[in-house]
């Protein structure tokens, strides 16, 4: 949103500074209705809570889980939580499922969720929208009550118009003082809350295992805190130089040293698993022997080699990422991060006897888990096949072929069915909206020209060689042609301007010098291929390629002017040296990026070098 459009202090519209989130944050806030007490809110904080830990028990969030706090503020008391979901946007979808399901158990809360994009949900169903409903007036309209989506309409029960946004404040005294009123739209619910038709099956399935090969000490953490891979990940993810500094000296003790390693399974959410994967990175000093042994084994070409050092390396990322993230635990505000460095601590002061052995390790539970990692491969004639509707799914249905899974075939192939819903939207605009109607003024026009449209629309596109004789001469910088004279009509006789009119004989003679000059310069054009389409199989010489070849493109065009400055003000130009000069103005103005000059002294067979009178630098 253009920043100097939005109302200022003393403007009419402004109703105070509007907090804006940070990216990649959700914010949900609950309301009750009726009974406002501290101790219905606790109820419902401790429902909420117990909801997302039995729902949530083995999903890791990628930053910030769900969470709630009672919050008091201008005279509102209800519950709000701040989560940021980061390169994840299922975080986002799995709270609002999870605030969804909430609202069903609660009759009289009123929920709230909004993102740094504003009314997100509405955002998913900007194709059913009503056109009353814009980001202009949309803050604070969108609600979930008893698991139904609903809108605030721009009149409310009392006749009052809110085409503006709504404040907080009037929002909820609407909804108290009215709830009947609220808008509940089956088609804008269904395209809004569409993702979650996959929950609760997703949580689970958008869990990735796979088995890594890493220190015991590594693993030992991961087992005690399976959520630690996330600001592990992060930390490798988003790593710096200052921060792989204690990697790069032999002097400095490791917390994770890449010694009695073992291998087991870890969980990640595909998008944790994707931004390791991923990455390349190349072996730390202390990691460097391994992974070139394990490069040398691979030489042989055995599968099973290839296997173990993929865990091999994946094992050193993850490894790297605790370290990074247990160096800096005081400084974070993730609170598994700050869990990893007490556990650190504590094996510091016991030592490496309370690890687990290879017994222990082989006891805990889905120790060799692995899934197929197969859904990041990108197949594009599978794409293709997906892009082509059901046709192109057919084809290969009985062998399971298609573009990722079944969730990630279903959301392409909405996203394509609204992309070819909006191209069939005839009334649809170039941003997708569509156009208000036209005043009642304008009907009459409408109606006039709708019959020359409909019978020009499915004509044939033709090539209008005198347009496009004129656009090239307003290009190259070339006095207007004269139309008149190329349809061969003469001038007006002399006695039809009177024979007694000197200046009219003046004009005649003026006339037929210029007919003369156009028809010297149409003959040059069409002699130097100027204005055909189609290339000469052998361009005649002229004297940009020679000036070109001999000079570079600024030496020519030196030639060029020097050669128009010592031409007198009344004497005709010479029409090698205009267009010449005009054509090698505009090439040189290209910068050695495509252009319309290039272009057409490729169509001509020239190809001009680059400009020696420019240093290399300007090339770069």
């Amino acid at each position: 949103m253009d920043s100097s459009k939005e109302p200022r202090p003393g403007d009419e519209a402004f109703d105070g500074f509007r907090m804006r989130l940070p990216e990649d944050c959700v914010d949900y806030m609950l309301f009750l209705m009726g009974d406002k007490s501290l101790t219905s809110l606790e109820a419902i904080r401790r429902a909420a809570v117990k909801m997302a830990d039995e729902l949530t028990k083995d999903y890791v969030w990628q930053r910030q889980a769900f969470q709630l706090e009672t919050k008091i503020k201008e005279g509102l008391i209800y519950l709000h939580g701040t989560t940021n979901y980061g390169d994840n946007v299922e975080d986002e979808w799995l709270i609002v499922y999870l605030l969804r399901e909430l609202s069903k158990s609660f009759p009289q809360l009123w929920i709230r969720v909004s993102d740094s994009d504003g009314e997100f949900l509405l955002v998913e169903a900007a194709k059913v929208l009503p056109k009353w409903l814009s980001p202009e007036n949309d803050s604070n309209r969108v609600w979930i009550h008893e698991g139904k989506l609903r809108i605030i309409p721009l009149q409310t029960v009392a006749g009052v118009a809110m085409s503006k946004s709504l404040s907080l404040q009037n929002a909820l005294a609407i909804i108290e003082s009215a709830p009947d009123t609220l808008i509940h739209s089956t088609f804008v619910e269904a395209e809004a809350l569409y993702r979650l038709e996959k929950y609760p099956g997703q949580i689970t399935d958008f869990m990735h295992h796979s088995l890594v090969t890493l220190p015991r000490r590594a693993a030992y953490i991961l087992h005690a805190r399976p959520k630690a891979i996330a600001p592990a990940t992060e930390a490798f993810y988003l790593r710096d130089p200052l921060t792989l500094k204690p990697f790069l000296s032999s002097s400095q003790a490791l917390l994770f040293p890449p010694r009695d390693l073992v291998t087991v399974s870890v969980r990640f959410t595909r998008v944790l698993y994707a931004q390791l994967k991923s990455q390349r990175f190349d072996p730390l000093l202390a990691w460097s022997s391994l992974i070139n042994a394990g490069e040398l084994e691979v030489a042989t070409g055995t599968k099973e080699a290839e296997q173990k050092l993929a865990r091999l390396e994946l094992g050193m990322k993850i490894t790297t990422g605790l370290e990074i993230s247990a160096r800096n635990a005081e400084k974070s505000d993730n609170r598994v991060a700050r869990e990893v460095a007490l556990l650190l601590k504590d094996l510091e002061e016991d030592g490496d006897s309370t690890l687990p052995s290879d017994d222990d390790i082989r006891a805990w539970k889905d120790v060799e888990r692995e899934n197929d990692d197969s859904w990041m491969d990108i197949d594009y004639r599978d794409f293709e096949q997906q892009l082509d509707g059901a046709n192109g799914l057919n084809k290969d249905a009985a062998k399971g072929a298609g573009f990722g899974d079944a969730n990630t075939q279903a959301d392409l192939t909405k996203i394509v069915s609204r992309f070819e819903a909006f191209l069939n939207d005839e009334g649809a605009g170039i941003e997708g909206a569509e156009f208000d109607e036209m005043d009642e003024d304008d009907d009459d026009s409408d109606d006039s020209e709708e019959g020359d449209a409909s019978e020009d629309e499915d004509k044939e596109v033709g090539f209008d060689e005198e347009q496009f004789s004129r656009m090239m001469r307003e290009m190259m910088g070339l006095p207007e042609e004269d139309t008149s004279q190329n349809k061969g009509n003469r001038p007006a006789d002399k006695s039809d301007r009177g024979d007694d009119n000197v200046s009219g004989s003046e004009e005649d003679d003026e006339d037929e010098e210029i007919r003369k000059l156009m028809a010297q310069m149409e003959s040059e054009l069409n002699k130097h291929g100027a204005l055909s389409l189609e290339q000469p199989s052998n361009p005649p010489p002229t004297i940009l390629a020679k000036a070109g070849k001999d000079k570079g493109i600024s030496a020519a065009g030196e030639d060029v002017e020097k050669h128009l400055d010592n031409e007198g003000e009344d004497e005709a130009v010479d029409i090698d040296y205009n267009l010449a000069k005009n054509l090698l103005e505009s090439f040189k103005s290209q910068a050695g990026m495509a252009g319309p000059a290039g272009n057409l002294l490729g169509l001509m067979g020239v190809s001009l070098p680059r400009d020696e009178g420019e240093s290399d630098e300007d090339h770069v």
